[in-house]
């Protein structure tokens, strides 16, 4: 009788196994910085925003329950390649650079990079030289102005504390994504933006590089998103008030 007990232990152990891993592996950790409305942005303690609402659709679309992390921009990468989160979605444009590290969907939007000025102050980037310029660390506004270098940079951990800066006349202008510098402008009067002429991008959800299963399932879910009207429902909740 005692086989027969072990035989039924070692049998109810499996079958805890199996259920807990179904559930880890039905669950999608999405990691975001929510600083970047009205892709993620706080309201009280909830993430909120068109990736986040874009996010849980996809979930649906694969068959996944979606759990938002909220981390520092910088760190979001890192997170992905150490396998603590499954994907990012932060307004992410998939760089060349990035793609060496992770992989990245099918774009899901087009922006542009702005730069963020005082009202009645200059705004062309050519007359900016030499002076000082606010980016968030790690965003594509931190890659583009590094890459010329005609400007003194000054890195900030968050959108918000550049803007902060720029009020207080310590850097000259801030370059932020098309529509979160449109809701900074919003929310501050005295602040104004235009569009930079070179500063096309596009945003996709990043992956760790084994993860390419998940990538198709995703891309696959974009395309239906898009083909059955709700991705167009979304963004004109989002980005057409």
């Amino acid at each position: 009788m005692k086989w027969k007990k072990r035989i039924f232990v070692v049998i109810c152990c499996l079958l805890c196994f199996a259920c807990g891993k179904g559930k880890e592996e039905a669950t999608l950790v999405v990691g975001t910085n929510p600083e970047f409305a009205p892709f993620e942005y706080m309201e009280g303690e909830e993430i909120k925003g068109f990736d986040i609402e874009l996010m849980k659709q996809i979930g649906e679309k694969i068959g996944k329950k979606v759990e938002i992390k909220s981390m520092n921009f910088d760190g979001l990468l890192p997170a992905l390649q150490s396998k603590k989160i499954d994907v990012v979605i932060a307004g992410m444009t998939a760089t060349e650079e990035r793609k060496k590290h992770v992989n990245f969907t099918k774009n899901y939007y087009i922006s542009q990079q702005n730069i963020m000025v005082k009202e009645n102050k200059e705004h062309d980037l050519e007359a900016l030289k030499g002076q000082k310029i606010g980016v968030v660390l790690g965003y594509t506004g931190d890659v583009f102005i590094s890459s010329k270098h005609e400007y003194a940079v000054e890195r900030f951990n968050s959108a918000s504390a550049a803007i902060l800066a720029l009020q207080a006349d310590k850097v000259s202008a801030v370059i932020l994504d098309e529509e979160p510098a449109k809701q900074y402008v919003k929310q501050n009067p005295g602040l104004s933006t235009f569009a930079i002429s070179d500063g096309r991008e596009e945003y996709a959800i990043a992956l760790h590089k084994d993860n390419v299963s998940l990538l198709k399932d995703i891309d696959k879910a974009l395309e239906s998103l898009k083909q059955d009207g709700s991705y167009d429902k979304l963004y004109q909740q989002y980005f057409t008030k």
